[in-house]
């Protein structure tokens, strides 16, 4: 099975993600920051991914360091569900609209930690939320799952609808790229012999 649970703990945050690549989409959601909550749903929905994230974090001082670590552990735990990545198809894309807005995600299971985000919200907040800390949050993924990431927002106007466009796509992506290739067979995919 692809799955993994993986703890963080630090002074500023207690965070516990369990991972199945695998699954039909169920999200189990705590992190005590409702707008990412929502988010991460939209991963598990679309990417058929079960995902259960429990975190505690310094909420007191703001949402920075648990949207940040939720990221990075979220990104190592998809590392250890991964596993060996033969047979996968590799590469994920999704554009996704949702009324004004499109997003497109492009994905490579590389090993390399890479991250392209072009996205210009169109207000600073949506709710209480940061959209700054979406930004955290992608680049604690990529360095800690080994993927490359380009993330566009090609247009919106809704804030709301322009992150979850991203996150839609997000899952979406993520899906097509760690499906089972079936003419890949037990094959690495990649000419070097490694990701």
């Amino acid at each position: 099975m692809r799955s993994a649970q993986v703890s963080r703990n630090t002074l500023e945050t207690r965070i516990t993600v369990r991972l199945d690549l695998d699954g039909t989409g169920v999200g189990k959601l705590a992190t005590g920051v409702p707008f990412l909550d929502h988010m991460l749903d939209q991963i598990a929905r679309h990417g058929l991914v079960d995902l259960d994230i429990q975190a505690e974090g310094d909420l007191h001082i703001d949402a920075h360091h648990t949207v940040e670590d939720t990221g990075i552990t979220l990104g190592q735990a998809f590392a250890q569900a991964l596993g060996d990545k033969k047979g996968i198809r590799r590469y994920g894309h999704a554009y996704v609209p949702l009324d004004e807005a499109l997003s497109r995600v492009v994905i490579d299971l590389s090993g390399r930690p890479g991250l392209e985000y072009h996205v210009d919200y169109t207000r600073a907040r949506i709710g209480e939320f940061d959209v700054d800390l979406f930004l955290e949050f992608f680049r604690g993924f990529v360095n800690h799952a080994g993927v490359t990431l380009h993330i566009d927002n090609l247009r919106g106007i809704n804030a709301h609808h322009q992150a979850e466009t991203i996150f839609k796509a997000f899952g979406r992506a993520l899906r097509m790229a760690v499906e089972a290739d079936p003419r890949m067979g037990d094959v690495l995919p990649s000419t070097k012999g490694a990701l």
